[in-house]
């Protein structure tokens, strides 16, 4: 996988935002599905996505919250789902399955960072539960209606925190909120992997990313304190230069979503609008980590998340 991971020269770079990504793009008939679309970097995804055409579905725990947001908004709407709750995850797919819509883009944005240790269904660790399982459980369910699409999984730079931990991947022998967060964006990445391996004979490709340093809600959880030691606000409150808008955070996955560079590509961690090299150095740096891009782990994770869920659309 490593030997795939090579820049492609996109024409695009840390700055670009969603909306240059989609300026030449038409994506009149194409319907996608964006979680999360309704905040922070999904929020400009959606609005860039409905912007060239396309009609855009943006499930949410909070429709109220969500249809607020996107009020005005031509080609969107909203439905409900809470990706902690397999039997939402169920009740969301079925919906859009019964409609008879093809799918033609799924980009799993939603997600939560460091919150305090808490436990769903069978005393799933939340963070792997909503970013991870959740996420695999609804792009299995779905699968029957993607059509030459493309599912773009969103990971992040914090993959840097953690492998997966296979010898206590629910945090059960003593919680970090870091580490968690993690393993979670770890196994982003790696279901990206495994799933275009999976599913690339049938026109799915899959694509994981970084999408950059933003201030967004996803940070809800980290007292400002804790943000200013970790450089992410000056005393005044305000982000350094190299952060990132929230249009130019939404960029690279939105580029994922609808580049025709990455025509026959698939499988790939991306950053800035291009595809990520590895990186192996240990601690902060660009680019991606070996064990987020290995295909052995992805697919013990893939089975691991299978049997979790009770889901495997490969079964």
């Amino acid at each position: 996988m490593s030997d795939k991971q090579q820049r492609i020269n996109s024409g695009f770079d840390n700055r670009s935002t969603a909306a240059e990504v989609t300026a030449a793009i038409d994506l009149t008939g194409k319907t996608a599905v964006v979680t999360g679309g309704y905040s922070g970097i999904g929020l400009e995804t959606t609005r860039a996505l409905a912007g060239a055409g396309a009609h855009v579905v943006v499930p949410a725990r909070r429709p109220d919250i969500a249809a607020g947001s996107l009020e005005g908004m031509a080609n969107t709407e909203v439905d409900e789902l809470d990706l902690a709750d397999l039997d939402s995850v169920r009740g969301f797919a079925e919906r859009l399955l019964a409609s008879g819509r093809g799918i033609d883009i799924v980009i799993d944005s939603a997600g939560i960072m460091a919150c305090p240790e808490t436990r769903v269904g069978p005393g799933w660790e939340l963070q792997f539960a909503v970013n991870h399982l959740g996420h695999f459980a609804l792009v299995n369910r779905l699968l029957p209606a993607l059509r030459e699409a493309r599912v773009v999984s969103v990971s992040s730079s914090g993959h840097r925190l953690s492998p997966m931990r296979w010898e206590d991947p629910q945090f059960e022998r003593g919680y970090d909120r870091s580490e968690a967060y993690g393993q979670s964006k770890t196994a982003n990445a790696l279901f990206a992997v495994e799933l275009d391996r999976l599913a690339a004979s049938a026109g799915v490709r899959a694509f994981t990313l970084h999408p950059g340093a933003i201030l967004t809600p996803l940070m809800r959880h980290i007292s400002e304190d804790d943000q200013r030691e970790f450089g992410w606000i000056d005393e005044d409150g305000n982000a350094p230069d190299h952060f990132k808008t929230a249009e130019q955070g939404a960029a690279t996955q939105t580029w994922a979503a609808v580049s025709p560079s990455l025509d026959g590509l698939g499988g790939l961690f991306l950053e800035d609008c291009e595809v990520a090299e590895v990186n192996t150095d240990v601690g902060p740096g660009p680019g991606v980590r070996p064990h987020a891009i290995d295909p052995d782990e992805a697919q013990r994770l893939w089975a691991f998340s299978a049997e979790l869920t009770g889901v495997n659309a490969f079964a």
